[in-house]
């Protein structure tokens, strides 16, 4: 079926504010290693892995023997009213490799569903409804997740089950801060963080939730430190921290296993999921097991941790471990950095190039410094014309997001600079 017949229905019986990428989108129907090919048989080099969740790639024999295996013994589903080993074996390890003492783990079927359970815990634990939230963050698309995304394009509604607080720090290219070094900026965003707790609370906040590496933001991120500044003063209050690691967790950022380790903290909980699961949908929480065990009620997740979505996400786990892919996404994200930034001396249609490991974004500009979607956009098409699939994020919808697959060869990361190289010139 031809692409256009295919978006045709699409529009007919699906949401209009379902995004699509491209005016002309595309379906893709079969992938192998880090390459995908759509529906009418072009193929690309796929440098976005659906939103990072293709992780270790496509067709991976160790990933699809394991889903295999548990498909043949007829168990899809039984829920979590009983026993499930592979949801277990998984917890075991999530738990020892969070660093977090006494760990727990509940899992959910994605990210917003695991940040709302990280919100209910904190809330739960500390008897308010109180939220400290950085602008142009992203956390979800559930009742609760909308209030605490500080991006206005991504928040749906202004009605809430909870009251949000925002403070600056995560998006450092356009803050007000911007002209002060690392030391001085970190400063300048915890006395915020103070007056902010101070004059727009009422001192019993639940939590602070915060992305290490902003995703949808733009792949921004404050100076490591921040948060174990902010740490020193939530800890004053006995406000919790939940970091979000559905973009950065799982190695991707290549210097730390998780993101927020970059800052020498270790949160009261985190949230993750996409690349978990190379694919499959799972997300959870791993938590101090007092913070976890803290609700009252009984309670059951029909679908989070089934086991055919936990055997995959436990062969992924090892998979990524056994072959070292932190190792390799700081390794490639290194000459990838390193390429983009030339680009950027040649071209002042680039602002910002930044980011970590695997994980890198590109903020275009126009001639006075403001946000330029239209040169994103570009790139974007571009990129396809070329056989170069990205992504595109931001405030301002004018950062192209880099974050291909962590089995990325160097091959592959020459390929894509090439095309970049390309696509910036039409920009």
């Amino acid at each position: 079926m031809a692409h256009k017949e295919l978006l045709a229905r699409h529009r007919a019986v699906m949401p209009k504010w379902l995004a699509l990428y491209y005016d002309e989108p595309i379906e893709i129907a079969s992938a192998s290693g880090r390459r995908v090919t759509d529906r009418e048989g072009t193929t690309y080099l796929d440098f976005f892995a659906g939103i990072l969740t293709n992780a270790i790639g496509y067709d991976v024999a160790e990933i699809s023997d394991a889903i295999r295996s548990q498909l043949d013994t007829g168990v899809l589903h039984s829920s979590t009213l009983y026993l499930i080993k592979n949801q277990i074996e998984l917890a075991e390890k999530i738990a020892e490799l969070s660093g977090i003492p006494d760990a727990k783990v509940f899992f959910t079927n994605s990210g917003t569903e695991a940040n709302e359970t990280a919100l209910m815990l904190a809330t739960q634990a500390r008897r308010s409804e109180q939220v400290l939230a950085l602008r142009n963050s992203y956390h979800g698309r559930a009742f609760a997740t909308i209030a605490i995304t500080g991006n206005r394009g991504w928040s749906a509604s202004a009605l809430s089950p909870i009251k949000v607080s925002w403070v600056h720090g995560g998006y450092r290219y356009r803050s007000p801060f911007k002209a002060m070094d690392d030391k001085e900026y970190i400063k300048a965003c915890v006395d915020d963080l103070r007056e902010i707790i101070e004059t727009t609370t009422s001192g019993d906040v639940a939590c602070m939730i915060a992305e290490p590496i902003q995703g949808v933001g733009g792949f921004t991120s404050p100076p490591d430190g921040l948060f174990r500044a902010f740490m020193d003063v939530l800890d004053e209050y006995g406000i919790l921290f939940i970091s979000d690691e559905v973009q950065t967790g799982w190695g991707r950022t290549g210097e730390h296993f998780w993101g927020i380790q970059a800052h020498d903290v270790v949160p009261d909980a985190m949230t993750f999921a996409k690349g978990l699961g190379n694919g499959l949908a799972i997300g959870g929480v791993v938590a101090r097991g007092d913070l976890m065990d803290v609700i009252n009620a009984n309670s059951i997740s029909t679908f989070g941790g089934n086991p055919v979505s936990t055997a995959g996400a436990l062969a992924t786990v090892n998979y990524l471990l056994d072959h070292d892919l932190q190792a390799n996404a700081a390794k490639l994200g290194s000459r990838l950095l390193g390429g983009l930034r030339e680009l950027a001396e040649k071209h002042p249609v680039i602002g910002d190039v930044r980011g970590k490991g695997l994980m890198i974004g590109i903020e275009f500009v126009g001639p006075e410094g403001e946000p330029n979607p239209g040169a994103a956009t570009t790139v974007l098409n571009e990129s396809k014309a070329r056989g170069l699939l990205v992504g595109k994020g931001g405030l301002y919808g004018n950062v192209i997001r880099l974050a291909p697959p962590m089995t990325l060869t160097e091959d592959e990361a020459e390929e894509a600079l090439g095309v970049l190289a390309q696509a910036v010139e039409r920009a």
